[in-house]
């Protein structure tokens, strides 16, 4: 049986989805004190709503001002191709985000690089590695919004 989630617990999330910050500070903005919003905290942590706190990174300052789509379709429907393709997948990097879809596109990947080079790079090593139906690529010209935010509407 999952836990049941308050406004409260969505408060808490939002706010610490948008910037990590202390508990005694969560709690000040939630009108809680400081060790029941640490428990409510710890709660979504063990029921695995709060997965992990990271710090985002600027990729341009990072040095890969780059992001390829790359959609790709597969030569055949297999586990065992699957399979390796998650293995390839896992070994680079520079894949930061992958999907399997539905429709006549399989996968698609979102990958970071500093320039074409290292793309085709990274293209070279893919296809070294394994086969594909088909990829067809597309460089970003503009990020129009970005946000690692997940809506709490619905919990």
């Amino acid at each position: 049986m999952s836990p049941s989630f308050d406004e409260i617990d969505r408060k808490i999330l939002d706010l610490l989805q948008r910037r990590d910050r202390p508990v005694s500070e969560i709690a000040e903005a939630v009108g809680l004190s400081q060790t029941p919003c640490w428990r409510r905290i710890r709660r979504m942590e063990e029921a695995g709503i709060i997965r992990e706190r990271v710090t985002l990174v600027d990729p341009k300052k990072a040095g890969v001002p780059m992001i390829v789509f790359m959609a790709i379709t597969a030569p055949r429907h297999e586990i065992a191709w699957l399979m390796r393709f998650r293995e390839v997948i896992e070994s680079m990097p520079q894949i930061v985000e992958a999907y399997r879809l539905t429709g006549t596109v399989d996968y698609i990947l979102k990958i970071m690089v500093p320039d074409v080079a290292a793309f085709d790079q990274v293209y070279k090593s893919m296809i070294e590695r394994l086969e594909f139906s088909q990829i067809n690529s597309s460089i970003s010209m503009e990020e129009l919004k970005f946000t690692t935010v997940v809506p709490t509407n619905y919990l």
